[in-house]
């Protein structure tokens, strides 16, 4: 049986000073509860929770979840964990597989024993649509996934595997969360990495074409953050006999191809500048370990959580866009 979740107890938030993790942060302090964020500042930013530093229901740890001892003073009395710590992005994988394994299977395990040894009541951790690989089933629906394209998908596909067994084996409250195309306000357009809507954004803010790697016919399920962060929260809060030891898709239920998003973003600019109306985009290779379309199936998380998303593509991109306008240009 899994306990009950005591919302007096601190929830410790891992990558709590990154994109997700820090709105997630965001939600929970308004809601009342005492936030312990753990982050070791690596691909976070301090700027992303500046605003909450001082608050007396928050409290930051820098610390990473490659080591043990840093995991487990984040753990002390805390009664949910939130794990969003990890190494994003495919081709960074490729290019280097170790830093992606260290991270998000190391780290992943530190996490999820110490929460073990803690006795912690609810566990959510953040998966990936990337665990569907080489399915072309459209739409993803969990129990039905491919094989893996990069080790960064092989990561996902080990957390969930991971966390199943402790499920199994020792009761553990376990939920997990494959997300699709998350994007939004503080999402870092910069590096070799970035994700693709905060690179465009970017791009076209400064007249240069963005590049798509591709046709750009391919599709994406793009999902606003204010979606991923509700799936959290109703993650959270679910009732542990249904949704423990399970995973569930979490977007928009919209398939969209890379030029039609880059047509949208044009639409979402036109009143800041619009210039960007002439700017064109730039085609290069496809890249290794990318999937060709991805649409989910949210029926489960429906279902068992209670999730919907309540941000339209249009409707994520419109908060997004003017925020990037006023911190980008």
């Amino acid at each position: 049986m899994c306990p009950p979740v005591d919302s007096s107890l601190p929830v410790l938030v891992t990558g709590g000073a990154g994109f997700i993790g820090s709105h997630l942060c965001d939600a929970l302090v308004e809601a009342g509860h005492l936030v312990h964020c753990l982050d070791d500042l690596s691909t976070g930013s301090e700027r992303n929770i500046a605003h909450l530093l001082g608050h007396p229901r928050f409290r930051f740890m820098r610390g990473d979840i490659r080591v043990m001892d840093d995991v487990r003073a984040a753990m002390a009395g805390v009664g949910t964990v939130l794990h969003l710590a990890a190494l994003g992005s495919v081709p960074r994988s490729i290019a280097d597989p170790m830093a992606t394994h260290a991270v998000n299977l190391t780290g992943f395990l530190h996490v999820l024993e110490a929460a073990r040894q803690a006795g912690v009541q609810r566990f959510v951790y953040a998966s990936s649509s990337s665990v569907y690989g080489d399915s072309t089933e459209l739409p993803k629906r969990e129990d039905r996934i491919g094989q893996p394209l990069s080790p960064y998908a092989v990561t996902k596909a080990a957390n969930e595997a991971y966390a199943g067994v402790y499920h199994r084996l020792h009761g553990m409250p376990v939920i997990g969360l494959r997300f699709f195309n998350v994007f939004g306000e503080r999402q870092d357009p910069e590096g070799p990495y970035a994700a693709a809507i905060p690179r465009f954004i970017r791009s076209l803010l400064r007249h240069g074409s963005p590049t798509i790697h591709g046709d750009g016919l391919q599709t994406r399920d793009f999902t606003y953050v204010g979606n991923a962060v509700q799936a959290v929260l109703a993650a959270m809060r679910s009732d542990a006999s249904k949704s423990a030891g399970q995973v569930f898709n979490v977007a928009c239920g919209e398939r969209t191809t890379v030029l039609e998003l880059v047509h949208l973003l044009r639409e979402e600019l036109a009143g800041i500048d619009p210039a960007v109306a002439r700017v064109q985009v730039v085609h290069v290779p496809a890249r290794q370990g990318d999937v060709r379309d991805s649409l989910a199936d949210v029926t489960r998380a429906k279902e068992l959580l209670g999730y919907t998303a309540i941000f339209s593509l249009r409707q994520g991109l419109g908060r997004a866009v003017p925020w990037y306008a006023q911190h980008w240009t």
